[in-house]
């Protein structure tokens, strides 16, 4: 994964249970050149919240990315639903 990248858009559905989550991450850079990471979550249909950080290399961005894909990753055992 090169960074900046086409935003990743995850959602985790369980009717039954009223669950309905949504979560996106994207990384780019803005004009000054510094790398910014933004996370999106929260219900689907509402605004959510965001959170934006930014990093002064690509090493550190990437490893922050991909600590949180991970951590979608094991929201079966959290939430009881899996990100798709």
């Amino acid at each position: 994964m090169d960074l900046p990248f086409t935003p990743i858009e995850l959602t985790a559905r369980d009717p039954a249970r009223g669950l309905a989550r949504r979560w996106r991450v994207a990384a780019y850079r803005d004009l000054f050149g510094t790398l910014l990471v933004e996370t999106q979550w929260g219900r689907i249909g509402s605004g959510g919240q965001r959170l934006v950080r930014a990093f002064a290399d690509e090493a550190a961005a990437l490893a922050h990315v991909r600590a949180l894909l991970r951590r979608r990753a094991g929201a079966v055992r959290r939430i009881g639903v899996a990100y798709a």
